[in-house]
């Protein structure tokens, strides 16, 4: 008996801290960055491109477009992603934006809402890529789970722009002569 209610204790001890690392840290706030040996234009482009966007994000399936012009502020839309198995969607919203330069948008879903941006500095010909995350659980089981997953979470966008980087550098895609060879077929 003397050994249940010490194990009950603990248990009680256990869950209280729990909720209380959510109660001190409520939100998660990171950033990351890294140097891509392309041009910002070109980096940009492939960042914005929705056939590129599962070479660097895991799971990634498409983009549904809600509301507003997909690619500029106050454009709405589902991003769907597999995640292990399970289709979740996250919803979407472009909240400032300087092409070839920088993209704010908020994550929302059940779990937490996200701001999010993107930053594109060029340097001699290359770029650098900066995300800025801070993101708050919508409860507060979800919040305590965050303050127990922060590293994860941003080893998670690490990883992501490492997959970046590899998409970018390894593009072979032209984004900017395309529409010349299309106004040349019609001459």
């Amino acid at each position: 008996m003397k050994y249940l209610k010490y194990s009950l204790g603990l248990i009680a001890i256990l869950i209280i801290g729990f909720f209380f690392m959510g109660i001190i840290k409520p939100k998660l706030v990171y950033d990351c960055e890294i140097i891509v040996e392309k041009p910002a234009p070109e980096s940009w482009a492939v960042i914005q491109d929705e056939e590129k966007m599962s070479e660097w994000l895991p799971g990634f399936q498409k983009i549904e477009h809600l509301s507003g012009t997909p690619g500029t502020i106050g454009g709405v839309s589902l991003v769907y992603f597999n995640n292990d198995g399970q289709q979740m969607s996250i919803r979407e919203t472009i909240t400032d934006i300087v092409p070839e330069k920088s993209i704010s948008m908020t994550f929302e879903d059940d779990f937490m809402n996200m701001d999010y941006i993107i930053y594109l500095i060029s340097i001699d010909g290359k770029t650098k890529i900066k995300s800025s995350t801070t993101a708050v659980g919508n409860s507060t089981i979800s919040k305590s789970i965050m303050a127990l997953m922060g590293g994860s979470i941003k080893a998670q966008e690490e990883a992501n722009l490492v997959n970046l980087k590899k998409a970018i550098e390894q593009n072979t895609k032209d984004y900017f002569h395309a529409g010349e060879e299309i106004i040349k077929n019609e001459e």
